[in-house]
């Protein structure tokens, strides 16, 4: 097993209850392996999460419980959904169609998929350790996290290496291909791209291979 089907989901099952759980493979030629020849200078754009992502609900169960709701509450963090329940159960954003336009021009070094532990523990599976990742263009919280974050009362860093925080996907390019990436991006149905920021030259091996340099608004 490749992924979450395994994962470990507390209060979800009753005594007897069971998950029946499936999961697709794909297969790639070898020289066209990801990530492949990241290095400093690359540029990172970031597209959106469409939600929580399937991630953190451990907590987020429990910070519903917390702030005295319940599923059938209204949704404090959004007005357009009916219920706490429906927002919540907002389906996953792929990201398979948008991607594949630039994998097929061999585009990217690197692909980071944000998911259970986010940016900060995603991120760095796609990096060398010599190369580190400046965030200098994260977008502001959309509101579901927000009100993560203030039932929470979990720091920026917590915030980032629980949940996606409204970054989906990360994709790793080379600067010279940035405008041809975002105009593929864009011509898949991609209108909201972030410029998440660059890779440097990690300097040693010791400390966070992710730096934020600005705070979660």
């Amino acid at each position: 097993l490749i992924g979450g089907e395994t994962a470990e989901m507390p209060s979800m099952y009753a005594p007897g209850d069971y998950d029946l759980a499936g999961f697709s493979v794909g297969a790639v030629h070898k020289d066209r392996v990801l990530p492949k020849n990241v290095a400093a200078g690359n540029v990172l754009l970031g597209l959106p999460s469409s939600g929580i992502h399937s991630n953190g609900f451990s907590l987020v169960r429990k910070l519903v419980e917390k702030a005295n709701l319940d599923y059938e509450s209204a949704c404090p963090w959004d007005m357009n959904a009916e219920t706490i329940g429906d927002s919540l159960l907002t389906p996953t954003k792929l990201y398979v169609k948008c991607c594949l336009p630039l994998l097929q021009k061999e585009m990217l070094t690197g692909l980071a998929h944000i998911t259970g532990g986010g940016l900060l523990e995603n991120l760095p599976r796609s990096l060398p350790s010599n190369v580190s990742a400046e965030i200098t263009g994260h977008p502001p919280l959309p509101n579901v996290f927000s009100w993560m974050k203030q039932v929470s009362g979990l720091d920026d860093h917590e915030m980032l290496r629980t949940f996606n925080c409204g970054i989906g996907m990360v994709l790793i390019v080379k600067k010279d291909v940035v405008d041809e990436a975002k105009a593929l991006l864009r011509g898949a149905g991609e209108d909201v791209i972030y410029d998440l920021g660059i890779l440097t030259e990690r300097q040693g091996s010791e400390g966070e291979q992710v730096e934020m340099k600005s705070d979660l608004a």
